[in-house]
């Protein structure tokens, strides 16, 4: 089976995120984001360009966490798509592009954090009536120690 692969952008919050719904109520992300560049020179070393910057949205409960997480200047990696679409501006059409993030979070090499790892939520509890279970009976034959030697890899 193939790696399934998405595109992926690492950059910086330059806006404050947005959190806004659709008409059918679903919530949308939105921030515009810069994404730093640079050259190598023939020394080897590296010139730091300006920044692009571009418009970045993220659907559903993404865009919830991401609304709750991030803050302008914040540093992200993300995976998703670019989506490609045209609108009209003054009576020309214009050709526009956003980053479609389908997963994202803190870049972990320039963020300092803590990661809570306690469960979201809890399942829900159900009451489902009790079940007689059958008896589990073991091997009347006791267990013995392997004589193989063990190997570690």
């Amino acid at each position: 089976m193939s790696i399934d692969t998405q595109q992926a952008v690492s950059g910086f919050i330059a806006t404050e995120p947005r959190l806004t719904y659709s008409d059918d109520g679903v919530p949308r992300f939105y921030a515009r984001i810069g994404i730093e560049h640079s050259r190598q020179e023939p020394d080897g070393s590296f010139t730091q360009l300006d920044p692009t910057f571009h418009d970045m949205t993220a659907f559903r409960k993404a865009a919830e966490e991401g609304v709750a997480r991030f803050r302008k200047g914040d540093k992200f990696i993300a995976t998703g798509r670019v989506h490609e679409y045209t609108y009209d501006k003054d009576g020309q059409s214009v050709e526009a592009e956003e980053f479609i993030v389908r997963r994202f979070g803190h870049d972990l090499a320039r963020t300092r954090y803590d990661v809570d790892r306690t469960p979201r939520r809890q399942a829900p509890s159900r009451e489902t009536p009790a079940r007689e279970a059958p008896a589990f009976e073991t091997n009347a034959q006791p267990t013995r120690a392997s004589q193989a030697p063990s190997l570690g890899m």
